[in-house]
């Protein structure tokens, strides 16, 4: 049986190469190895042309939007203030017509952390824009943490999410500061930390197979967190060819 084909966004970087400086389209190895493990046949895709990207989809048999920087806050209504970091029009600007088209093609969909936040704002929903001015509370872990359980998720026992994993209850890492606030058009929220944070949501319409959580699987698949590799599982299985 021929093994899906799933494409991970990328993240537009500045390098400097023996070259000089040069732009680059990068991707965490956490993302591939997840995919891979899960069965799946990783590809990384840089952002392309509007008129492209239907052609992008056509390869693809699933999707992930991954994590990186900051979403410009302009998309949402929010102000640019010096906690958001790392906008990248170019990629905000792909990443929010890509998930636009997967949906009207109900691609089976990851979407991970900025991807969340991506889908988001993208079918018209807002975002908290630092939780630790917000809210009071820290969610940003670095190092090694992120290869560690910090926080209780409760999700909605009706939803994708508790059914792929078989709880309602989900211990998971952290990395962001940003949020969900109000949710996009034709989503709901289906999973909250303890501090009240959104950490999932999922589409009203259950015939299209996303899950999109705040957290990061791909780390946490690195050490072998069974409900990580079941979620990435979950969408290989929902994008292999019948």
């Amino acid at each position: 049986m021929n093994k899906p084909i799933i494409g991970i966004s990328s993240r537009p970087r500045s390098l400097t190469t023996s070259q000089g400086d040069s732009h680059a389209y990068t991707l965490q190895h956490t993302y591939r190895d997840a995919v891979v493990r899960a069965g799946g046949v990783p590809i990384s895709l840089p952002a392309v042309p509007y008129e492209d990207i239907d052609a992008m989809l056509d390869i693809l048999d699933g999707l992930v939007l991954s994590g990186g920087g900051d979403i410009n806050p302009e998309l949402w209504g929010g102000t640019l203030t010096s906690a958001i970091y790392g906008v990248s029009d170019e990629r905000d600007t792909f990443e929010i017509s890509l998930i636009r088209k997967a949906a009207e093609r109900k691609m089976p969909t990851l979407a991970i952390c900025r991807g969340m936040q991506v889908v988001n704002v993208a079918f018209g929903g807002t975002l908290i824009a630092d939780i630790p001015a917000a809210v009071g509370t820290e969610h940003m872990l670095r190092g090694d943490a992120v290869l560690e359980t910090f926080q209780a998720v409760q999700l909605e026992p009706e939803c994708r999410i508790a059914e792929i994993a078989g709880t309602t209850s989900l211990a998971v890492n952290s990395i962001h500061h940003q949020a969900v606030d109000i949710p996009g058009d034709g989503f709901r929220i289906v999973g909250r930390s303890d501090d009240g944070i959104v950490e999932a949501i999922e589409h009203e319409d259950a015939s299209w197979p996303l899950i999109a959580v705040q957290w990061h699987p791909e780390y946490l698949d690195q050490v072998d967190d069974k409900h990580s590799r079941l979620l990435f599982e979950a969408l290989v299985t929902d994008a292999s060819p019948v």
